[in-house]
């Protein structure tokens, strides 16, 4: 039992420990706001440095990526095949496609497909 609670406070302790000694460490300095500003030959900017992000492109990225997971979803299904009840696979299957072709028809009705207008 002592173990068990030496253990749990040390648990506890340890991770404060770092955290604290992390935070007082990491204290920004005046100097710090000055090198993660842009630099133009000794000049103050004249435009934001920061490039604006394509809300567009954005949307392209997940849809894309949503997609791709669904792909690495369906592969397996086809290893399955010969293990499984074909009644069940294959009305899984159609379920899970009829959701994907959904999914990509209100992407497709919402106009978040076509890039450029």
């Amino acid at each position: 039992m002592l173990s068990l609670s030496l253990s749990t406070m040390i648990s506890f302790i340890v991770p404060m420990i770092v955290m604290l000694i992390a935070t007082t460490l990491s204290k920004k300095m005046i100097n710090d706001r000055e090198k993660s500003s842009p630099f133009e030959c000794g000049f103050d900017p004249s435009s934001s440095a920061r490039m604006p992000f394509s809300l567009r492109f954005f949307l392209i990225a997940v849809i894309f990526l949503i997609f791709d997971v669904e792909i690495a979803l369906i592969l397996p299904i086809v290893i399955i095949m010969k293990t499984s009840n074909i009644t069940i696979w294959t009305t899984s299957t159609m379920f899970f496609i009829l959701i994907l072709l959904g999914g990509l028809y209100h992407e497709w009705n919402q106009g978040a497909l076509q890039w450029a207008e």
